[in-house]
Parts: C-alpha cells; structure tokens; sequence
C-alpha cells in the first residue's frame, strides 16, 4: 500500500508521543488565513520552487484559516526543540472520515509503490499551501525581495518555527504563509480530508516528524 500517516493520531492537541529522542506533544496554533483567489491550491517549497503545479483538487475561491501543527520535543521534561510537524488549510472545520493524497498533474496514486508517495520537493526548510497568484507573483522577485520578506535575520522560533506571511498580490489580497519543514529539506506529501459528504474538509501536509507507533 502508497504511504499513508495516521493523521487522525496527528491532527490531535495535546497528544503525546515518545521514541528515543524524546517526547513530542501537540500543539495546534492558528495562522493566518490563507486567501485563494482562484480556488487552486499549491504546497511547495515557495522560496525554491513558486512554479509548482496546483493540485488537481480545487476549492470555491475565498478566505480559508491555516494552522501549524507544532511538535514540542521534550527531554527530561524540559522543551528541547519544537517542529512543525503538519500544515493544514482548513476548509470545513469538521473532522475528516477519509484521506487522499493530494495529486498534480497526471499524477496516479495507483502506480505507486508499497510505502510511496508522490511530495514535493524542499531545499530552503520552508512550505505553504498557497493560491498560484501569489506564488507566480513570488516568482518573478529578485533574491533582495525574497530576503527581505522569508528570510529575516532571525526566523521565529515560537510558538510556530518560520512562521512568515506576506500578501503578494495587493488587488486579490492573495497571500504566502510559510512554515518551517519539519526537521528540514526533503520530499513532504499533502493530503486531502473529506467528510462523510465527500466535501473537502482540509489539506494537511505531513512533515514526518511525529514517531511512527510501534
């Protein structure tokens, strides 16, 4: 079977999870909305690849609330390190029956391998989930512009590490909320909620930070 978290065991304040690197508890934060003036959705790496294909599930164009899932890393009950370990665009606050790997393009889940995946590329530790308007705006900037704005000499570290938005696109309000990539670069998968219904509850992209159950 293509891989497949437990977002479920995720997506939960206050949860707590141990391995030998410690213990991870949940801390759900709200960010801000995201605005999709076009109803497509984008997760990529926004400070390497803007470019990036939507998914080829829409939502109805508007405001949509985001939040970052932190994991706090304690050791000996001190916290030691926070990760985000997910990123969710909310789209109805309702909770998910099923999930479904976000795709692009010609992209088939079928074709995948056991525990495969299709992600998208991280170089530069930073993820969204962005509308293409905003994105194609970030593209055509200059590093002095991309640096002024994603690259602060110190990013924030808490309550959610890399946490920046900035509105790219003034006449649509089109916006780029970022967030530090789990423990960093790497190929992260995005994942589609659903009600009972079949509407579209969140997409969540899943840092692989949280330890696995044994």
């Amino acid at each position: 079977m293509p891989y497949a978290p437990d977002l479920h065991r995720l997506l939960t304040p206050g949860a707590r999870y141990t391995d030998e690197h410690g213990t991870y508890v949940i801390e759900a934060h709200p960010v801000d909305d995201v605005v999709l003036p076009t109803g497509q959705v984008v997760g990529c790496d926004p400070l390497v690849c803007p470019e990036a294909e939507p998914f080829t599930v829409t939502v109805p164009p508007g405001r949509y609330p985001a939040r970052a899932w932190v994991a706090v890393v304690l050791r000996d009950g001190a916290e030691a390190d926070r990760r985000v370990a997910a990123l969710e665009l909310v789209v109805h606050d309702e909770p998910a029956v099923r999930w479904e790997l976000a795709l692009v393009g010609d992209q088939d889940a079928a074709t995948l391998d056991d525990d495969g995946y299709f992600g998208f590329g991280v170089d530069a530790g930073t993820a969204t989930l962005a509308d293409p308007t905003a994105l194609e705006v970030l593209s055509g900037w200059d590093y002095d512009q991309v640096e002024d704005v994603f690259i602060p000499a110190e990013l924030p570290e808490a309550p959610v590490p890399g946490l920046i938005t900035a509105v790219l696109d003034e006449t649509s309000g089109a916006n780029v909320v970022t967030v530090s990539s789990g423990w960093g670069d790497g190929c992260y998968g995005t994942w589609i909620g659903r009600a009972e219904d079949g509407r579209i509850t969140s997409f969540v992209i899943d840092f692989m930070v949280v330890p696995d159950p044994d």
